[in-house]
């Protein structure tokens, strides 16, 4: 499911900011959207792995969710009204904000206590994997076809519908996540910070402090662009992170399991400050490039891990709200992380900007290694 509904969004996402500007949008159109976007998507993932808890089913949050996101790629070729293209775009986040929540308790459902950075480490692998497909069929679709956007968007609804068919394969397990049915307000999620383990509260704040400067890939590519290479070049380095991040996810998922997910998760982060670093102070191609190698290690390291860590010292009745409380604060501290990144470039340059986030970063490092302490037994393990 994630491999096709990946290879749909990523087939666009090269070529959507081009595409709005030829229908009239501004610079700061496409900045306003996507961050309405993103904040949709951020606030659902909460609220949607809270109902999903409360109501003992994850399947069809799924399905409605990759439905979503397949039928909001043709919207954006049919309506190209700025209203509607608002509309087909949040459509689209709405999507992964439904699902995001219920398909992750799945996954940590399918696992146990000692797998969970293995089985999250192989859905990384093939979510990303479409991320390599995704712009690889797209730059060979404009070599033949330049400029011809709109065609590109309902192609892109091939993938996404299969996507879709896949899901009608999963079943909920018969045993009900929810005991009873429980008003779920839209925000509501937010009390779980209250009531979770003190564990969890610990890890999330460092995982949210880094994503407040763990800004866009963009910033890393334009970096890309400043170092020389040429608009094709960008896209194929950003295709070869993808590549090494789909190649390496499930083998250091089986790695972290061994040595624990705590110990990846600050070698992923390590990894991260030596590519920022390496960002701020060199602009030889053959540098970059083994920069954007590492940058995928770092992403392999981490994603997936973080994710797994935490249905690991949660209730299993609590993944869906706990995993979509992470995920939503996270793509708002994203948001922010990418607006700082901005101002820091245009005010201070390139340079600063990698370097702050590189010095950020080491001490979110030490953090995690002297302030957040590893469970000796997981609490799913424990609650069983």
């Amino acid at each position: 499911m994630s491999l096709f509904t990946d290879t749909a969004s990523e087939m666009l996402y090269p070529i959507m900011p081009i595409y709005l500007k030829s229908i009239g949008f501004s610079i700061l159109l496409i900045g306003i959207l996507e961050g309405f976007a993103e904040a949709t998507a951020g606030l659902s993932k909460g609220y949607f792995g809270k109902l999903s808890d409360n109501s003992g089913k994850r399947v069809p949050f799924v399905q409605i969710g990759y439905a979503f996101s397949a039928v909001s790629k043709p919207m954006m070729a049919v309506f190209i009204f700025p209203i509607w293209i608002f509309f087909a775009r949040t459509i689209d986040r709405l999507g992964k904000g439904i699902r995001t929540g219920a398909r992750d308790a799945i996954l940590s459902d399918e696992a146990t206590p000692e797998t969970k950075a293995k089985v999250f480490g192989f859905h990384r692998s093939l979510d990303t994997f479409g991320a390599v497909l995704g712009p690889l069929f797209a730059l060979l679709y404009l070599y033949f076809n330049p400029e011809n956007y709109k065609t590109l968007f309902y192609i892109a609804f091939i993938p996404g519908l299969i996507a879709v068919l896949t899901t009608f394969y999963l079943k909920d397990k018969g045993k009900k996540i929810g005991t009873q049915k429980i008003a779920t307000p839209f925000f509501s999620f937010l009390n779980y910070w209250k009531a979770s383990p003190p564990q969890y509260r610990k890890v999330v704040t460092g995982l949210l402090a880094f994503a407040l400067f763990n800004s866009s890939d963009v910033f890393l590519l334009l970096k890309a662009k400043q170092a020389g290479l040429s608009d094709t070049m960008v896209i194929g380095v950003y295709i070869f992170y993808n590549l090494v991040y789909a190649l390496s996810s499930f083998p250091l998922g089986i790695i972290a399991d061994k040595i624990g997910l705590k110990k990846m998760y600050v070698f992923g982060l390590s990894i991260f400050a030596i590519v920022y670093f390496g960002m701020s102070v060199s602009s030889n191609i053959l540098v970059i490039a083994g920069l954007f190698f590492l940058y995928g290690v770092y992403a392999s390291a981490t994603e997936g891990i973080s994710k797994a860590w935490i249905s690991n010292i949660i209730l299993k009745k609590d993944v869906g709200t706990g995993i979509g409380t992470y995920s939503g604060f996270q793509s708002i501290c994203s948001m922010l992380a990418s607006s700082l990144a901005g101002l820091i470039w245009y005010q201070f340059g390139a340079g600063a900007t990698f370097i702050i986030t590189g010095v950020a970063t080491l001490l979110i490092i030490i953090y995690f290694s002297f302030w957040v302490k590893t469970n000796p037994k997981p609490l799913q393990q424990m609650e069983g």
